[in-house]
């Protein structure tokens, strides 16, 4: 059915929606390759198996992990638990550093060590010191 759309179906479609034509264009094209995931190119980082609760960490463990998050005080990176673990800002580099956000984006990988585990107040602190990704 797509494919059957005029140029005038799809000015009237765009006006409909309040899109813009060469949006709505793009869409019905992208929608027309239902096959197509872009999500198979996107870069992941590689979850340890077996690693499925903060109980399962041990302080030493090296892994790669996704940053989902950055603040001032450093990244919040998805491990592959429930719970993300905190790179704190003096965990990033060896050197100082004054913002994070030089050193990393959400959904950038990166490798990560368990420097700590707090089972009570279910917090992970990692560190990316002398790590490459």
């Amino acid at each position: 059915m797509l494919k059957k759309l005029s140029e005038n179906d799809l000015q009237a479609l765009a006006a409909k929606f309040s899109v813009g034509l060469f949006t709505l264009k793009d869409i019905v094209h992208e929608l027309i390759q239902p096959t197509r995931d872009p999500r198979a190119s996107a870069k992941t980082a590689h979850l340890l198996e077996g690693i499925t609760d903060i109980k399962d960490l041990k302080v030493g463990m090296i892994m790669e992990s996704t940053i989902r998050n950055v603040a001032g005080f450093g990244f919040f990176v998805d491990i592959g638990i429930e719970i993300n673990g905190l790179v704190h800002l003096s965990e990033i580099t060896d050197h100082h550093i004054e913002d994070p956000h030089s050193f990393g984006k959400p959904g950038d990988i990166v490798k990560v060590k368990v420097i700590a585990v707090d089972l009570q107040r279910k917090r992970i602190s990692l560190s990316m010191k002398g790590l490459k990704a």
